[in-house]
């Protein structure tokens, strides 16, 4: 093993896990809902399901998959949806089918979503209506052959859900209309599905459980291959770096970060399960005052979410007034958590925040801050159990502990490739596991891993990978626009904003054109928030667009 931590520091945290605890991620729910049957598993606008009706219900939905849609073991599944009580219904419904799941970001734009069905090969996708619209614009371009639709109230009790349905539609008009004449609602599909006959699939630990979206150096989104094993191995990593303040079947977590991101997908929806927990389940975590609401009916042992979450609910007042005494786990993640936002948190909760640091290709998690290692310190904490980390130079030579350079990662966690991409699979991963995350690190003396830089020219939006080609490559689509960078710049609220450098083929270009252009083809949270115009941009003898010269230029003004 390359750490050096484990013979610095004398942590509760054993040095190695078991992969195979089980044999599948069906498996381990299959024993959770038994063992658990009648307690809670999710809470979702006020409404309770135990893990005996998720069982039910997600073998209805298995069953339905596979003897309606006759879907075989391996197709792959798209989910598009927030965080509702129907989501943990689809994912262990597909994966108790022995398919793939597909996570999809319900913010995407048509063409954004389009690439990731093509890509994935998608033959069906579980949609919230809210978003159907867009899924309208591309389907027909796409190998999806059946649609299942759900509304944002369909899982909960009557009258509520009719109020909630009918309130979200046409008072607050958050449904666009849409046309998906063959679509299927998700509540006749469980309908169905409760009459028909669910055969459990043979299941081997090495076969894929989730093709998980991320971009990378080229900015093209891939599909990280992530098995069964893989997500287990990550489980159980998670359950023993914070085992020391959990306790099973007693555990109540608040679950804001979408379950479509991987972090919340291992940590909230995987490890709680696994343990008997319960998660709230956030729909909207951007409306902090109904969400602090939310929290005040909800004696939560446990939160994970990013630096932006955590440092708005700390500014809603409301929030100072909650009882902290059962809450005994928070973890930051998805972005560097920011020093006056974890000893704020500290003082108003305390409960110390706690540092995770992962990557999709790594299911995510591969360091954690020790749980009996109270004092913020600025690193990302100690590799999690069973995973080598070693520092490499730009040749790939192996460097000491106290030198900076590229981290790369081993261990159980870390993914097969990526989907049908074999060479940019081996661009990232060597023939003997080594994977190589493109962040700059180095060890402290105690043995706590630091990240110094990225190697990448990823922007980091509260939590989400921005990819720098692919807004150039939407900003180029303009034609008034010559030429195009895009960089990220430091922001108190979100870690970074995106901003462009342009130069204009056209003098009449304006700014608001420009980004009335990019709202078109880009989530929200990867508009560019900057528009610089350059009379032109720095470049490389052959031509290359140096970014780092715009970085440095940016953050020098």
């Amino acid at each position: 093993m390359d750490k050096v931590w484990s013979k610095l520091y004398p942590s509760d945290v054993p040095a190695e896990i078991n992969p195979d605890s089980y044999p599948s991620l069906v498996d381990m729910f299959e024993k959770s809902v038994q063992k658990y049957a009648d307690q809670t598993a999710y809470v979702n606008m006020g409404q309770v399901m135990t893990f005996r009706k998720l069982e039910e219900r997600s073998r209805a939905f298995a069953a339905y998959l596979q003897n309606d849609l006759k879907l075989q073991q391996g197709d792959r599944v798209a989910i598009m949806m927030p965080n509702l009580l129907q989501y943990p219904i689809a994912l262990f419904g597909i994966l108790r089918a022995g398919l793939v799941a597909v996570n999809v970001n319900p913010l995407y734009t048509p063409r954004e979503l389009e690439h990731q069905l093509n890509d994935s090969g998608a033959k069906a996708i579980v949609i919230v209506s809210n978003f159907a619209h867009t899924l309208e614009k591309v389907v027909k371009n796409t190998s999806v052959k059946h649609v299942v639709l759900t509304r944002l109230g369909d899982q909960l009790s009557r009258p509520k859900s009719t109020l909630v349905n009918f309130v979200v539609k046409y008072i607050k008009k958050m449904v666009p209309k849409y046309h998906l004449p063959d679509a299927i609602s998700m509540r006749s599909a469980l309908r169905l599905g409760r009459r028909m006959q669910y055969v459990k699939p043979i299941i081997e630990s090495d076969d894929t459980a989730f093709l998980q979206y991320t971009g990378g150096t080229t900015g093209v989104a891939k599909g990280a291959v992530l098995t069964h094993r893989n997500m287990i191995a990550n489980v159980m990593q998670a359950k023993a770096m914070y085992l020391p303040v959990l306790t099973e079947g007693r555990e109540a977590i608040v679950t804001a970060l979408p379950l479509y991101h991987v972090f919340a997908l291992t940590v909230n929806g995987l490890l709680m399960v696994e343990m008997g927990g319960q998660n709230l389940l956030i729909t909207n975590p951007r409306d902090i005052p109904t969400f602090v609401k939310e929290l005040k009916s909800f004696p939560f042992t446990a939160i994970t979410g990013v630096n932006t979450l955590f440092n708005a609910l700390l500014n809603n007042e409301d929030f100072h007034e909650l009882d902290f005494s059962k809450l005994g786990l928070s973890v930051g993640g998805g972005m560097a958590v920011q020093r006056a936002v974890a000893e704020k948190w500290q003082s108003v909760t305390g409960n110390y925040l706690l540092e995770g640091y992962g990557l999709t290709e790594c299911s995510p998690l591969v360091a954690a801050y020790p749980c009996d290692l109270v004092e913020y310190n600025g690193s990302i904490g100690i590799p999690v159990p069973s995973t080598d980390v070693r520092i490499v130079d730009e040749e790939g030579n192996v460097l000491g502990n106290e030198e900076i350079g590229e981290l790369q990662v081993r261990g159980p966690q870390v993914m097969q490739g990526y989907w049908q991409r074999p060479e940019a699979s081996k661009e990232i991963l060597t023939e003997d596991g080594w994977l190589s995350t493109g962040d700059i690190v180095r060890f402290d003396e105690h043995g706590f891993l630091h990240i110094v830089d990225r190697k990448k020219d990823m922007i980091l939006v509260s939590g989400f990978n921005v990819y720098p080609n692919e807004i150039e490559d939407v900003v180029a689509l303009h034609d008034k626009v010559l030429e195009v960078a895009a960089i990220g710049q430091a922001h108190e609220v979100s870690g970074e904003v995106v901003k462009i450098c342009v130069v204009k083929k056209d003098a009449s270009l304006s700014r608001e054109e420009l980004l009335g252009h990019c709202r078109k083809h880009l989530t929200g949270y990867k508009v560019p928030k900057i528009v610089e115009f350059h009379d032109e941009l720095p470049k490389t003898n052959v031509g290359k667009i140096l970014r780092r010269e715009l970085r440095e230029k940016s953050s020098a003004e």
